[in-house]
């Protein structure tokens, strides 16, 4: 199936901004992670420094894991800084590269979440899927 004029998307024009997903300081806790991850109703906050470049991503799925293997009490977990629990080399994407590129990726690597960083390393945006692929498909929102 071809999607014709859509297949030059950029991410820059699907991606979320940094006011519509969790963005937090590297020195917030867990429990506060979770809480805006809930707010956002994204499975995902992503972790930055004072210079907005991103330290590493936290998500629903690494806190179930995470509960699963560490054996320590479940409220001691909520004390935590989130950059303890976080994936710090997290897959990311640049706003310039193709829509098609970013759902491939998402799609061999199992994610439904891609931060986009610019060439500093610098938080810019959130690809979530659905809206990726409704741009893909053409759906309109």
């Amino acid at each position: 199936m071809s999607i014709g004029k859509n297949e030059t998307m950029r991410v820059s024009q699907v991606m979320l901004p940094l006011d519509r997903f969790p963005v937090i300081d590297e020195r917030e806790i867990l429990k506060e992670a979770l809480d805006a991850m809930g707010r956002s109703r994204l499975g995902i906050a992503c972790i930055v420094d004072g210079a907005n470049k991103l330290l590493g991503i936290i998500t629903d799925g690494d806190v179930r894991r995470k509960l699963l293997k560490v054996q320590k009490p479940f409220s001691a977990f909520f004390v935590d800084d989130a950059i303890v629990h976080a994936i710090k080399s997290p897959i990311t994407i640049c706003p310039t590269d193709t829509l098609r590129h970013a759902v491939e990726l998402m799609g061999e690597k199992q994610i439904w979440d891609l931060p986009v960083v610019n060439e500093k390393n610098e938080l810019v945006g959130l690809l979530h899927l659905h809206p990726a692929v409704k741009a893909l498909l053409g759906i309109d929102e």
